[in-house]
């Protein structure tokens, strides 16, 4: 396993401060008190807080979209790909779920360069998203409920797993998996 970087560690500690406080809330003083080093030291990894949110943001929407237009491009059925934007969005918050509250709750803090890729990035990845209900509807593999509601029923319910999942504490990764999947794409009923 490949030792963290001083600005990994940083980030790391970033995201567990801003998932508790809120991007607008953290100073880089709180930072470095929370990693026990002096504010000035920070400055020898980073160039600014600002920074650090667009890592924490960039990287993770990133990943996203790389894993959806994976999906996308797999040659399955719209169930399997919802399947797997599930998986995705599991695997990423069973990762990084400090990293997910920034990118849901403080990507309007972003510099306008970074904001408007990030914009970008969401945008299309919810039209995939909205394309593959679409697909999976009118090939009748899908009820034909309305696709905005089941877009934003599921999305919703992924984008906010990051707050809900590490306070449980009996529910191993895979029994998460597979009862979301059959939750979210089959219903309770």
């Amino acid at each position: 396993m490949k030792s963290e970087s001083r600005k990994e560690e940083i980030i790391r500690a970033a995201s567990i401060l801003f998932k508790e406080k809120g991007y607008s809330a953290v100073t880089m003083r709180d930072l470095a008190k929370a990693m026990g080093i002096k504010a000035a030291s920070l400055y020898n990894h980073i160039d600014s807080k600002q920074e650090i949110l667009s890592t924490i943001i960039i990287e993770l929407a990133e990943e996203f979209t790389t894993g959806m237009n994976q999906i996308v491009n797999s040659k399955v059925d719209a169930i399997k790909k919802l399947e797997n934007i599930i998986d995705l969005h599991i695997d990423v918050t069973l990762r990084n779920s400090d990293g997910l509250a920034s990118l849901n709750n403080d990507w309007m803090h972003l510099e306008e360069k970074n904001l408007q890729y990030f914009e970008k990035m969401r945008q299309e990845y919810e039209e995939n998203f909205r394309a593959i209900v679409k697909n999976g509807v009118d090939r009748e593999e899908i009820k034909p409920f309305n696709i905005e509601i089941m877009v934003f029923s599921t999305l919703s319910t992924l984008r906010t797993l990051y707050l809900w999942y590490p306070k449980q504490k009996n529910i191993d990764a895979e029994i998460l998996k597979h009862d979301m999947i059959s939750v979210l794409l089959k219903g309770m009923v």
